[in-house]
């Protein structure tokens, strides 16, 4: 058992559960591998993409390289289910490289809460399609998407 905790807490309602994601897109999109590790449960398990981090230890490096490679990352999440003290939801993101090549990733994430509202498990499934920068939709100033942005259903994303 931990003091920390990390509301909204399971079981979720479909309030609570957009609270949530909305949380989780705002600290990702701060970029700040600390920040967000700590969300996460200390032994939390994951699987993005082809990679393994276990813990937050290697959560904050598996962060902190992805956002040393994705610059001008921005993100957007938006709920697909929930029930419990599980949360769906499907997400698009843009970033370029250090060669200036733009890239949207499309993928869903699926997350599981322990009591104290921090994730224990979270499985990622992404898919990276090359972009023109003019094609751009989620160019906001960086950090948070402002609340009056458009969502991913809105986007037609």
């Amino acid at each position: 058992m931990t003091s920390e905790t990390k509301p909204p807490f399971p079981p979720f309602d479909e309030a609570s559960a957009k609270q949530k994601v909305r949380m989780a897109e705002n600290a990702w999109n701060t970029k700040d591998p600390d920040k967000v590790a700590l969300a996460y449960t200390v032994n939390s398990r994951w699987r993005n993409r082809n990679e393994f981090p276990h813990g937050r230890e290697q959560i904050k490096t598996f962060l902190t390289k992805k956002w040393q490679r994705e610059n001008e990352y921005r993100l957007v999440k938006e709920l697909w289910a929930f029930n419990a003290n599980r949360i769906a939801v499907r997400f698009a993101y843009e970033w370029h490289d250090d060669a200036g090549n733009w890239f949207r990733s499309y993928g869903n994430e699926n997350w599981e809460f322990d009591e104290n509202g921090l994730m224990q498990t979270r499985y990622a499934s992404i898919n990276d399609i090359p972009i023109k920068e003019a094609d751009r939709k989620l160019d906001w100033p960086a950090g948070p998407r402002p609340d009056d942005y458009p969502n991913l259903s809105e986007m037609g994303l």
